[in-house]
């Protein structure tokens, strides 16, 4: 159970965020005052924190959500979840968690690793990290701020799963989110299926 009383992640700043999906408040989160690389929380203007709340938690990809890189499914999933929250009134929570937490350079070392053959997992552990270091109890403690108690999670990750039950906050259900796999990330997502549990086709 995470213990919400002894975490620190704050509500910075907010303000209006208008996009081609939809027209959202975008709020900033950390847990110091000067943090520039805080996590977010994307809501959508019809949320109401009374209902059930369709929501995501999407670790950022600069590879794949900015510059579009076919290596994984982040930037569509990214997309495909704005144009749900902007329908169904809801919250995508974009936690600065590169690489599954390793960070953009490490991620890139595993990108070359990746093109000499191993798997996603094996590229990470062969540089002496985890296969995924990400935790989730600043979503957690996001989620609390907006006043969220049930949910619809937006996951394939089981491990996203687990983090939302074990607190205190209810998941209703899972609701899959799934990308049709394509050449240039079959293994990649083969890999998550096979070896890290992802709930996929």
């Amino acid at each position: 159970m995470v213990k919400i009383s002894e975490l620190t992640t704050e509500r910075l700043n907010e303000t209006y965020l208008p996009t081609k999906w939809g027209k959202f408040k975008i709020i900033a989160y950390a847990n110091k005052k000067d943090e520039n690389m805080p996590h977010l929380a994307i809501v959508s203007q019809n949320f109401d924190p009374n209902k059930v709340i369709t929501m995501r938690i999407h670790s950022e990809c600069m590879t794949g959500d900015i510059f579009g890189s076919s290596r994984c499914d982040c930037g569509p999933q990214l997309e495909k979840a704005m144009k749900i929250i902007d329908k169904e009134g809801g919250v995508i929570l974009y936690m600065r968690q590169e690489g599954r937490g390793i960070g953009l350079v490490n991620k890139l070392k595993a990108y070359t690793l990746q093109d000499k053959g191993y798997n996603t997992v094996e590229a990470n552990t062969h540089q002496g990290l985890e296969a995924d270091a990400r935790t989730y109890e600043e979503a957690i403690e996001m989620l609390n701020d907006l006043g969220i108690d049930k949910v619809n999670l937006m996951t394939n990750n089981p491990l996203k799963i687990k983090a939302i039950e074990d607190s205190n906050i209810e998941v209703v259900q899972r609701v899959p989110h799934e990308i049709p796999a394509i050449p240039e990330n079959y293994n990649y997502l083969k890999t998550k299926k096979d070896l890290m549990g992802h709930l996929l086709k």
